[in-house]
Formats: structure tokens, sequence, C-alpha cells
């Protein structure tokens, strides 16, 4: 599965849990010819890539005598390898569940869902239940899944629980694979909109900086700027609107990696507003004064989540060929927000 703004494989909601499951254990036989661990890994596992095997080294999920190793580490006769997971193993089958979706298009091929932030997007660890997939699977018969992710079928790419807006959905393999395609080459066209505290400095620019599970915390990702670790990941920003203390800002994904978006405004000093993940839930510009305070926190309780909205997605139809964009609302709490800030700028 291609990933966006974005979540580990099997990763997605697991906010809350920082623990890692075994999913594998391989001992090397004591004849073990030094071999690098990623074709070590890819000539064991079923139906898994090399490059999926690199990222889940990058990303911490493999380790060889209980230590974290690098893509070109090369095994050794008796040593001990374990891949593990956020999610412990269970049965990939997917309960049909009547929820409804907010399809904004469908056609033979393909949906749009306009996703409401809250909603878990697939099964994960905590998450078995309640999920888009699971409500994709009542309302739809057959759809295709991935290679290596079973108990996903339909998904090419995902958003965070707690961000709204759309997602592609695919009916069928050719479709499928054509949005895979178009995702891995950056084809495809997509945009957020954020509220983040203060303004950003120059008004537009890109992030191009690494990003990675957080040594610290690997419920986290974090930005790694001197390229050594994490992986490969851009982001175009732009402001929209300059609220003083706040500001609405466009983000357009070149790259999608975990939490892509929070990580790179962090670390730009402009985290999201009400992003407990990343700081984002302090008061971190205005005054001290104990009535800006009580505002802040009302503003909070409005929306109780990271001001995250995926707005537009643009892509070639993989079967058709022709060019289809689509473009979401802001969800009212989104609106609700803006508002209060609006009319707090004007009269403050």
């Amino acid at each position: 599965m291609i990933e966006e703004d974005e979540v580990p494989p099997g990763g997605q909601e697991q906010e809350e849990d920082d623990s890692l499951f075994e999913h594998h254990r391989f001992v090397a036989d004591r004849k073990q010819a030094l071999l690098r661990i990623d074709k070590f890994l890819q000539a064991r596992m079923a139906n898994v890539t090399r490059t999926k095997v690199q990222n889940g080294i990058h990303d911490g999920f493999v380790k060889v005598n209980d230590k974290d190793v690098k893509p070109n580490y090369k095994v050794h006769p008796n040593d001990v390898v374990t891949v593990s997971f956020p999610e412990p193993p269970r049965d990939t089958e997917v309960t049909p569940e009547n929820i409804p979706l907010n399809i904004v298009f469908e056609d033979e091929h393909l949906l749009i869902v306009d996703k409401a932030a809250g909603m878990v997007v697939h099964p994960a660890y905590q998450n078995w239940s309640g999920t888009l997939v699971n409500a994709l699977v009542y309302h739809f018969q057959n759809l295709p899944e991935m290679k290596g992710n079973d108990g996903r079928p339909g998904l090419v790419h995902r958003i965070d629980k707690d961000t709204s807006g759309l997602l592609v959905i695919a009916k069928d393999e050719a479709t499928l694979s054509g949005l895979a395609r178009q995702f891995f080459h950056h084809t495809i066209e997509r945009t957020y909109n954020a509220l983040v505290w203060g303004v950003p400095e120059p008004p537009a620019g890109t992030i191009n900086v690494n990003v990675g599970r957080s040594l610290k915390d690997r419920r986290i990702t974090a930005s790694f700027p001197d390229g050594t670790m994490g992986r490969h990941a851009i982001t175009h920003y732009s402001l929209l609107k300059d609220l003083r203390y706040v500001s609405l800002v466009e983000c357009k994904l070149e790259t999608g990696r975990t939490h892509q978006i929070r990580a790179h405004m962090k670390y730009l000093g402009h985290p999201l507003f009400n992003d407990a993940m990343y700081g984002g839930d302090q008061v971190l510009k205005g005054t001290t004064f104990s009535k800006y305070k009580q505002f802040v926190d009302n503003c909070f309780k409005l929306m109780p989540r990271q001001a995250l909205h995926a707005k537009t997605l643009g892509f070639n139809h993989p079967v058709t060929k022709q060019f289809m964009q689509f473009e979401s609302p802001l969800p009212q709490d989104f609106v609700d927000v803006l508002e209060k800030w609006e009319h707090y700028v004007k009269f403050n």
C-alpha cells in the first residue's frame, strides 16, 4: 500500500500504544554465509518486496539480536532476526459493517470518499471495527487488495484517524494497480489545509527533510535534517490566511510519509493547531493573559483534533485516462475554529 500523510503498514491509528508485537522470528543457520539483511528477509517472507523490507528496517521494525540495524547489515551465523509491528498478528478477515459512507464520486472502477475526522481507515490494533474498510466491504463486493496488505481491500493510500478529507478507493485490480503506480511516481495531486501555530516565514516554500520514526517515541514521526536517517520527504506549503497567532496553510504533498505534514510543520516551527502528538495542543503563540488562554481552550474544545483536512485529490483515471480532480469543503469544526480566530484577531 502506498503511504500518505501517513502511517506505516498496519500502524494507522495506534497512537495510544507504543508496544511492538513480534510477527516473524528467524535464526540464521550456523553455516549462514554473510548476506544483506534485506535479501535475507525477502527470501524468507512471502509477498514482500525488498523495498518494503528496507522501509521496515528504516522504521525500526527489524532487529538483529534485539538491536536496530541498517539495511546494509550482513546477517551472521546464529543471528536472531525479528520483525515486529505495532499490532499483534491476527486473522486478516474483515467484518462487514453497515456504516454510512460519504461518497462524492463513483463509477464502475473507483470511488471517492470524504472521510470524517475520527474514523480509522482500516482495522488495526485497538481498532478492529468501525473503520472505513469495514464499511467498504459491507457496501461493495470483491474489492481488490494489494499484495502484502491483506485485510485492506480497495485501499491505495491512507490518512490519519483524526484527519478529515478525500480518499480514492479502487474497485478492481487494474484500477488498484494504476492508482498505485501514480502514487509511487508522485503524480497524484494532493493538497491539505492545515491550521498551524504562528505565521510561516517565508509565506511559501518547500520542506525537503527526511522523516522517520522518532528514536525517543516510536508513536511519532521525527524530522532528520542531516539526511542520515528516515526517508526522503517533500512538502510544499503556502500561506492562505494570516491570523497573527495562527495561520491557515495549504500543504501539497510530493511524497507521502507517516505523519509527514504534521512532522514537517513542527520542524518548521509551526505545529498543527491542537495536534497533541506534536505539541500543538499548547498555547504556542500569543499572550499569557487568562482571557486569551481561555479563548484558545475553547477553540481546542470546538475542534478536539489536529487541524488537518485532505482538501483536494487529482489523478488520471487508470481506465479512461481522463484527469479527475475533487475538492472537499472544510468540515464544520474547522470552519467554526477559523471563524473564531478571525473574530478574535479583528477585535483584539
